[in-house]
């Protein structure tokens, strides 16, 4: 193996993947804040950390886009990195982990605020295809290249 092929991307995915990853995310959030049920920050921090741990390949949602959404839609236009997801993701996962000893703690308040910036900054990556976790590792690998 040699050293470029070590920094070399990943295989390319298809970018509706995640956004759908994204509204599922946002939507189970809503309604989780919505119903007052705070065990959905640990429900959705197990669901991205599957992802983010073992990969696209296995994010339950992203799995269940692969099989049901996917063979009707066709091939995507273009696919893109899977870095910049899985690191938003991670972020994603921080944070609904938070929220959870937040929640355990009997902060409520700080864990649905945790809880609903991940559900915003995942809607606004759904609807617009604006990630700022994923800008946020596009400028982190530019800084290390530096």
């Amino acid at each position: 193996m040699t050293a470029h092929s070590l920094h070399a991307a990943p295989a390319g995915i298809d970018p509706r993947g995640p956004r759908t990853n994204q509204a599922v995310l946002a939507t189970g959030l809503a309604l989780g804040f919505v119903a007052g049920w705070w065990p959905v920050a640990l429900v959705f921090a197990i669901v991205l950390g599957v992802g983010v741990a073992f990969g696209p390949r296995w994010g339950p949602v992203l799995v269940a886009y692969r099989h049901v959404l996917a063979p009707r839609l066709g091939p995507p236009d273009e696919l893109e990195d899977p870095r910049p997801p899985r690191f938003a993701a991670a972020i994603g996962v921080a944070f609904l982990v938070g929220a959870t000893v937040a929640f355990a703690a009997g902060a409520s308040v700080v864990g649905w605020v945790l809880v609903l910036i991940v559900a915003g900054l995942a809607a606004l990556a759904a609807t617009t295809g604006l990630c700022v976790g994923c800008e946020m590792y596009i400028v982190a690998a530019k800084l290390r290249r530096r």
